[in-house]
């Protein structure tokens, strides 16, 4: 592992190449605007709607435009993933705008704020540390954040590490996260045919359940199923949030292929006839 003692972080130079110049004058004029923009909107002659809102209120929209970002990524839409993008920094700038107006930090705080960090972590290329690999890079990383939170002993226990993924990821990834980083240390099945048998005894409880239990004891073994069907889908290397988005598009695909053929509401056609639409869309569709 690299040794961190000592580490002085090398000043960071902007090297400006041809016709380079006018390109970050551009970009840094355009940020302005925006900055601009949303200062307007949260003045007291600006937008009601932005003028209401607050760091909580807009929670929702900050992770609704993640999502979009990642959705226009991964149908590979430039321009789409250009005005996804544009929409999750306008999330950033609003909540710095907000914050600046309490007088708590400021947009300009925030982008010292990544950027020092940045540097701080990456000693192998802004200070005089040297890795082998990328593994080396990760722990490097994860003693210099440890060390600048100043962690207690028992915030850097695994039980505390892995609650900060359950608080701050959507539960599919978050359960996929705290599978992986406890196999890491040595909690895990010898092989995949007891994880296997892990999921069966989780499916036979949460049948059971259903027939005999309260819903909150149902809800709990559902819970208990789905985290042993991550564990089938780690052991192979599967991720199962892109394995459900992929079922919910198609699903959708359908379903429209369905609506484009019909000439009445969904609801007039029987469950015979809805399965045979359905068929129909699939085999159209190939999937």
């Amino acid at each position: 592992m690299a040794k961190l003692k000592n580490v002085k972080l090398a000043p960071v130079v902007a090297v400006s190449k041809s016709g380079k110049n006018m390109e970050v004058n551009q970009t840094l004029a355009a940020l302005q605007e925006l900055i601009n923009v949303v200062a307007k909107l949260r003045s007291p002659e600006g937008c009601p709607w932005d003028l209401a809102q607050t760091p909580s209120s807009l929670t929702p929209y900050i992770i609704e435009e993640a999502y979009e970002v990642v959705d226009a990524i991964q149908t590979g839409d430039k321009k789409a993933i250009s005005e996804e993008l544009g929409d999750l920094l306008l999330q950033v700038v609003l909540q710095a705008q907000i914050a600046s107006e309490a007088g708590d930090f400021s947009l300009q705080e925030v982008a010292e704020g990544i950027s020092q960090k940045l540097i701080r972590r990456h000693p192998h290329v802004f200070a005089d540390v040297t890795v082998a690999s990328m593994e080396e890079v990760h722990k490097n990383w994860e003693t210099i954040k440890a060390a600048e939170k100043g962690e207690t002993v028992e915030e850097q226990k695994l039980s505390h590490k892995l609650n900060r993924y359950r608080r701050s990821l959507p539960p599919l990834n978050a359960a996929m996260k705290i599978s992986e980083k406890a196999a890491q240390v040595g909690f895990e099945w010898n092989n995949v045919d007891e994880v296997w048998g892990k999921f069966h005894e989780e499916l036979g409880e949460f049948q059971q359940a259903l027939a005999e239990e309260t819903k909150e004891r149902q809800e709990s073994e559902l819970g208990d199923l789905l985290f042993a069907i991550i564990q089938i889908a780690r052991w192979h290397k599967l991720d199962p949030s892109a394995g459900l988005q992929g079922t919910s598009q198609r699903f959708i695909q359908r379903l429209q292929k369905m609506e484009d053929v019909i000439e009445r509401p969904l609801t007039d056609y029987s469950l015979e006839e809805l399965e045979a639409l359905w068929q129909q869309a699939k085999a159209q569709l190939g999937h």
